[in-house]
C-alpha cells in the first residue's frame, strides 16, 4: 500500500519525491552521526544502522521495480551503491568496520545529487 502511494506521489510530482528521498537520507545521516558520537555499539548507533538498512532496502526494491522510470544505467549504478551500503552495514554488524564515515560520505553524495 505504501509503495503504491509512493509511486503515485512520484508520478504526480517528481521533484517532491526527490526532495522526500533527500530528506530521508539526511535523517539517516543525522542518525548515523549521533550514533557514532554515542559509540558504534550504542543504542543510538543500532537504531541508526537499522533505519539506514530499511531505507536502502526500500530504495533497492523501488529501483528493481519495472515501473521505476529512471534510466537503466542510473538504476544499475544506484543499485550497486545500495548493495555496497548493505554490505558496509553488515561489516559494521560483524565488527569488521568501526566507523560510519564511509557510509555518511556516500550518503551525502547521493543526497546532494537528489537536491540538484
Amino acid at each position: 500500500m505504501y509503495k503504491k502511494a509512493y509511486k503515485d506521489i512520484a508520478g504526480e510530482d517528481y521533484a517532491r519525491a526527490r526532495e522526500e528521498e533527500a530528506m530521508a537520507i539526511d535523517f539517516a545521516i543525522d542518525m548515523l552521526r549521533r550514533g557514532e558520537q554515542q559509540g558504534i555499539r550504542s543504542v543510538e548507533a543500532v537504531k541508526a544502522l537499522h533505519f539506514t538498512r530499511r531505507l536502502w532496502l526500500f530504495f533497492l526494491d523501488d529501483l528493481a521495480d519495472p515501473a521505476n522510470g529512471l534510466p537503466d544505467d542510473l538504476k544499475a549504478r544506484l543499485i550497486s551503491i545500495g548493495i555496497w551500503v548493505i554490505k558496509e552495514l553488515e561489516r559494521i554488524d560483524r565488527r569488521e568496520q568501526d566507523t560510519f564515515a564511509d557510509l555518511i560520505d556516500i550518503m551525502e553524495i547521493i543526497r546532494d545529487g537528489l537536491k540538484t
